[in-house]
Parts: structure tokens; sequence; C-alpha cells
């Protein structure tokens, strides 16, 4: 599997570059909201390498590393919702967490980043957190849902797929992920001084490269695999929200990198619509 194309990568640095010389000091957040498999990770990997060869002080956070612990899942999964025990939706993070993260880097502290064991579906002991160097300047927090915004009530009412059809029927479990999103994770998101988002053309392609992801995972053995079947329920878990951002954050990201089915930046616009004036939109020359 293949990420964003290093012109991608060459043109973000020089944005986030120009964005710290205009800064005096403190902290520059940069989002980077992504869809399942459209390559942030790899994004992220390659931009922090980039600001590093720069000589910038550079941070990497992914909102999966602020997963709640598994009890505390499991907690929410017997008092609110047994679909909570999944953790991807708002609502199964750590928040505070997050928030205390971003104060200590802000107050130029080296800071322990956490860190969440898929393979254990847990969080990774501190121990194992690595170390953000004192006077970070760039924090690069990616996740499939940063910088979100919740749906309107309304919007909530009719299920989008089986999943909520057949496990939410009484919207709970949406109602109570869309709520936590309204709420603390605003506070969370608000300290993003660049939003950027990584679109993909559609829903159906998020699909395809989740799938992707788990066949590689197959192929060499990785531990809680799971078969196609399986990842056509997990996906569903993330449908509502990943349709909603695909739809929204266009009109408001600072950066819009409008991917092809390949995950590299497209010559022509997945979706219509005016972009929002200060947003940078970025397409391959064709």
């Amino acid at each position: 599997m293949t990420g964003p194309e290093p012109e991608l990568c060459n043109l973000l640095s020089e944005r986030i570059l120009g964005a710290l010389a205009g800064r005096d000091a403190g902290l520059l957040a940069i989002g980077i909201c992504g869809a399942q498999g459209s390559g942030k990770t790899t994004l992220v990997d390659a931009l922090a390498a980039a600001l590093e060869a720069e000589g910038v002080r550079a941070a990497t956070l992914s909102l999966d590393d602020l997963y709640l612990t598994r009890a505390e899942r499991q907690e929410l999964a017997r008092d609110v919702h047994p679909l909570l025990a999944t953790r991807g939706v708002p609502g199964t993070h750590d928040v505070a967490l997050g928030m205390a993260t971003l104060d200590a880097l802000a107050r130029g502290e080296a800071v322990p980043l956490p860190r969440f064991d898929k393979a254990a579906d847990d969080r990774a002991p501190r121990s194992e957190w690595p170390l953000a160097p004192a006077g970070t300047q760039v924090l690069l927090l990616e996740g499939w849902c940063v910088g979100a915004l919740p749906q309107p009530a309304a919007a909530l009412a009719e299920p989008v797929n089986g999943l909520e059809a057949e496990e939410d029927p009484d919207g709970v479990w949406r109602a109570y992920a869309n709520a936590a999103l309204a709420g603390p994770y605003q506070a969370l998101f608000a300290r993003i001084d660049l939003l950027i988002l990584l679109a993909a053309p559609n829903w159906e392609v998020v699909e395809i490269w989740r799938e992707q992801q788990e066949a590689e995972l197959r192929e060499i053995g990785g531990a809680r695999v799971m078969n196609p079947a399986e990842v056509r329920r997990f996906i569903q878990h993330y449908e509502r929200l990943t349709r909603s951002i695909l739809t929204e954050m266009q009109q408001r990201a600072d950066v819009l990198v409008l991917l092809d089915a390949d995950r590299q930046p497209s010559a022509k616009p997945s979706a219509p619509g005016p972009v929002h004036s200060r947003t940078q939109s970025f397409r391959r020359a064709s």
C-alpha cells in the first residue's frame, strides 16, 4: 500500500514552515484529518522527517493513541451502549489526556507522548511512550475525525448502515458519540492552528482502503487480523462521521487535499461547491 506522493509532503512542509515563521514562539499544532487507509501515518512520518531536516523540533500524536483503556470502554459498554466497547467513535478517547499533553508541549516541556497498543486493544504502558523534546515547535496531530464537527440532531434520526439499524435502532450510541464530539472534542480541536484534510473521493473507496490494510496484515500473519466480513462490520462504526466530514470539512479546512482512489492528489475536485477563501487546495498537475 502506498501513501500520498512526495510532492504533497514537500508542499505541506513548506506550508507548515511558513506558518511557523509567522509566529513569535509557542507550539504550532497541525491537525491532519483523513479517513481510514488514506495514508495519514505515512504522510505524518514523512512530514516529521522533513521538518526535522530543517532543524524544527517536531512531535507526532495520533488520535488513536488517546483511546480510552479497554477497561474504560468495557464500562461504557455496560453503562451506555455495547457498541462503545469498540474503539473509534468520539466518546472512546481520553480527551483530557490529549489536552494535558498539548498543554505540556505548549509550556515547552519534554512530554511523554501517549501510545495505544492496538494488538492488545489497550493503552501501552507509560514506560513505552516516546518523549517529545523540550521546546517542541510543531505537533502533528492526525486522526480520522480530527477537526470534525457534530451533526445536527435531526441527522441522527435515520441509520446510515446495517450496523446502526440492527445494533443501534434507538440511536443511543450515535447520539452519545455526537454529544461527545460536540463537547470536549471541540476544545481539543480548537487548539489546532492549521487543519489539513485528506479527502477521499467517496465512502466506498474508504471501505476498499480499509480492507486492503487488513489484507496486508493477513499476508504477514498479524495479530488480531479481521476477515473481510469483520472488516465490513467494523468500518460501519466510522461511516456516519466519515461521510459528514467528506461533505462539510472541505469548506473550511486550511489545506484541502483531494485524493483519488490510489490515495494520490487528484487533478479533479472530489466534490462540488466553493472552497473557503483561506483554504489552499492541492491538486496534482495533469
